[in-house]
């Protein structure tokens, strides 16, 4: 299981030739919340935005994202059906009876499987260290909004 904060600026490097191929930018999710694949920055001078099928990674390790060969990856295109994790962060995080949890901190999820297995939920600076920050988990997707995330916790 990874954040995406711990992924992000992390290096993707090609097997076959051991060459840094560019550099976790962001999460590709499906509007139900599944992890479809990463963004990937390339190019030293003229910086390219990629997509890469979570399902084609090699292996996620601890300093790197593993991919078989840079042909894999697909140059960006915009997309209604995906949204970014960079675009969710500090979203109002809400019930479905109503009720708000909090602002969107991180994405936890497992790599392999492209699950959402929680979200961290953030209510400020100062409450973070009082009180210390939140985990929600699901087994429901949620419902990603224009406003809002919807969650069921009722479903834990």
């Amino acid at each position: 299981m990874r954040t995406f904060s711990l992924l992000k600026g992390q290096p993707v490097f090609e097997t076959k030739s051991g060459r840094k191929i560019g550099e976790v930018t962001d999460l590709y999710m499906s509007t139900d919340g599944i992890v479809k694949g990463l963004l990937v920055k390339k190019g030293v001078f003229i910086k390219q935005s990629c997509f890469l099928d979570i399902k084609k990674v090699a292996s996620f390790g601890w300093y790197g994202v593993m991919i078989e060969d840079e042909n894999i990856l697909v140059k960006q295109k915009e997309s209604s059906e995906y949204t970014t994790a960079h675009s969710l962060e500090g979203m109002m995080m809400l019930t479905e009876s109503g009720n708000t949890l909090g602002l969107l901190k991180d994405v936890y999820f497992q790599e392999e499987l492209g699950t959402i297995v929680g979200y961290e939920i953030t209510d400020g600076f100062f409450s973070d260290i009082i009180e210390g920050k939140r985990v929600i988990q699901t087994r429901k997707p949620l419902t990603i909004g224009k406003d809002a995330i919807i969650v069921d916790v009722n479903q834990t």
